[in-house]
């Protein structure tokens, strides 16, 4: 996902600080969600072994399907962000979504 650690001290308000046995350890600062589709896509492209965009349609679908289910359409510009990736359109995105709801 993109998370780095660093010293509890060093904690901002947006950071998660853990703790053990009464004592702060360590803090993640997570990436924006942003950040994490981009994560996200190229974690699939090396399972796949190649680029989104050489998918055939039904992979490509399946690929939106995964990405749904990971709230990648909740990202601001996400499916543009996605049909970048895939080499499809705004349009084709959608359509993979609809239906996959109709199915």
């Amino acid at each position: 996902m993109g998370g780095e650690f660093l010293p509890p001290d060093e904690a901002g308000p947006e950071d998660v600080v853990l703790a053990w046995a009464g004592s702060d350890v360590v803090a993640v600062r997570l990436p924006q969600l942003a950040d994490s589709l981009d994560h996200i896509l190229a974690a699939m492209e090396r399972r796949q072994g190649r680029p989104l965009a050489d998918l055939d349609r039904k992979a490509k679908q399946e690929v939106v399907r995964i990405l749904e289910a990971r709230g990648a359409f909740s990202v601001r510009h996400g499916v543009e962000t996605v049909a970048g990736a895939l080499g499809v359109s705004r349009f084709t995105v959608y359509n993979y979504l609809n239906r996959e709801k109709e199915a």
